[in-house]
């Protein structure tokens, strides 16, 4: 007996966080309409930050980021995150989750009443939170991520 699969699927939502854009909607239009959505910083700005001016100096240093807006308006009650964990949650997670929740929104699919397997795919630059956080004297312990033994 030949049995056949089928493997289609089917793109029917988007989200997404871009820098000046909130969706995807909105990074079309600014690539349609030819905006740089890259900010640029001046010395005033980068020093308020804690930018060192041997960096400010040095030739190869760019002063221009992507930046993401409104990346501290996290409800973390509404993913089911204790304040606390939301505060050591890496922010590029955070933004996963508000991205997964309206792309199902967008989509016009309820997880919680749909009967069928729903995927979302996803992609993110380097993690470099965990690192930065352990960095902190007593971040570790105080998040309960390394236990040291009685004795």
């Amino acid at each position: 007996m030949n049995q056949t699969h089928s493997y289609d699927i089917a793109v029917v939502g988007m989200a997404g966080r871009f820098p000046r854009a909130q969706n995807p909607d909105e990074l079309w239009e600014r690539i349609r309409d030819g905006e740089n959505c890259i900010s640029f910083f001046t010395e005033e700005q980068l020093r308020s930050q804690g930018v060192k001016d041997s960096h400010l100096r040095n030739p190869s240093y760019v002063a221009a980021a992507p930046v993401l807006q409104d990346i501290e308006s996290f409800d973390a009650s509404f993913f089911g995150l204790t304040p606390r964990e939301a505060e050591i949650t890496d922010p590029q997670q955070r933004l996963f989750f508000e991205c997964c929740w309206e792309a199902l929104e967008n989509a016009g699919y309820d997880p919680h009443n749909y009967g069928e397997p729903i995927g979302v795919f996803a992609g993110s630059r380097t993690n470099t939170y965990l690192p930065a956080i352990l960095s902190h004297p007593g971040m570790a312990e105080s998040i309960g991520m390394f236990h040291r033994p009685r004795q």
